[in-house]
């Protein structure tokens, strides 16, 4: 929001902080046809002037509604909702669900720390991770880690989720240690909403083939075992084209159940994304959203949003309720895109990569 001294800004500012795009939010309005009533309106800022707000529906999750702009003067009170409480449990669940999805070659337990490793590409497979539940108050079991590593003939990296990571934050402090950007863990729930979306995908290729001005019967959306060479040449790694090696691991068992989801228009793949279901030790099942592109010639008309739907009504249909991704902090084309998906932040971490010898 402009820093400016507008009305709003003072009304907001006399209990709350004034709301910021992405921003979860209730906001209190007069109902200009119905004088004397007002209504709520629960929801993610996604513009400021005029206050622009995206309703969620009930579990947190955005829904598909409109976005609603509401003006000035029917706005009573609009307060910034507080962060959900996320527990250190909570943390570990989300994180072991993921290491589920990217085991690497080989993974072992060290302690409360699960050492992987792969092809040295991809952080995920390639970290040690404070799963176990004593994570917080162990020492972190360097030497075995620097072993591990050694012999894989990688460098040593840890993961350092919020909290969770606490032990190892003293040691990348050290020199020879490179810490890297934050990345955001968001998550999602979902319910009966996403499981329809997915059994009747044709209603929402509809809204995108109108879109994209072209027939509906020349868009099509499938989820396969595997992948095939047209879904792993559209795929990289933070803009980088990866080795065969490096995408042989994204097809390999995992823990869990594993999903390539693609869009084709006449034929021809168009944007393509990763599921995997897998389970954390609570007992919840989770599926975990990666790997999204779209062809270049497709973008900014709407399929990353539209396969972000149909994918999250496949997880669901395989019995997960809630769904987890990560994106760097400065990826604001992929925050918004997540955001209306109605993904909000859970966590952050950090990679910490040893570069000198111990």
């Amino acid at each position: 929001m402009s820093p400016k001294d507008t009305p709003r800004t003072r009304r907001h500012r006399t209990a709350h902080r004034a709301p910021t795009i992405g921003d979860r939010v209730i906001v209190r309005r007069k109902l200009p046809d119905t004088p004397g009533h007002l209504t709520d309106v629960i929801g993610h800022v996604e513009n400021t002037e005029p206050l622009t707000i995206r309703p969620q529906s009930v579990g947190g999750f955005a829904s598909t509604a409109e976005p609603i702009t509401i003006d000035e003067d029917l706005i009573v009170v609009c307060k910034v909702l507080a962060p959900r409480t996320i527990r250190n449990s909570d943390i570990r669940n989300v994180e072991y669900a993921t290491a589920e999805s990217f085991p690497g070659i080989e993974h072992t337990w060290v302690g409360s720390w699960v050492l992987r490793a792969g092809d040295g590409v991809t952080e995920r497979s390639n970290s040690a991770a404070p799963l176990g539940p004593g994570a917080v108050f162990d020492p972190v079991p360097l030497d075995d880690i620097f072993d591990f590593y050694r012999r894989h003939n990688l460098p040593p990296r840890l993961l350092i989720p919020d909290r969770i990571g606490r032990a190892a934050e003293n040691i990348v402090a050290n020199p020879g240690w490179d810490l890297g950007e934050e990345i955001l863990v968001l998550t999602a729930d979902m319910d009966d909403e996403h499981r329809a979306m997915y059994a009747n995908p044709q209603l929402t290729l509809a809204q995108l083939a109108k879109r994209c001005n072209i027939g509906t019967d020349v868009i099509e959306f499938r989820v396969d075992d595997q992948p095939d060479e047209a879904w792993l040449a559209m795929y990289h790694f933070r803009g980088q084209q990866l080795p065969t090696h490096a995408l042989n691991l994204l097809r390999e068992n995992i823990n869990g159940r594993m999903g390539f989801g693609r869009i084709t228009i006449d034929g021809h793949t168009v944007a393509i994304t990763r599921g995997t279901i897998t389970t954390s030790p609570d007992g919840r099942t989770w599926l975990g959203y990666s790997a999204v592109e779209v062809a270049d010639a497709w973008r900014r008309k709407g399929l990353g949003r539209t396969l972000g739907q149909l994918m999250l009504g496949w997880g669901a249909t395989h019995h997960a309720d809630h769904a987890y991704l990560q994106v760097i902090e400065n990826n604001h084309a992929g925050r918004a895109l997540y955001d209306s998906l109605g993904f909000i932040e859970h966590h952050r971490h950090r990679y910490a990569t040893y570069h000198q010898t111990p």
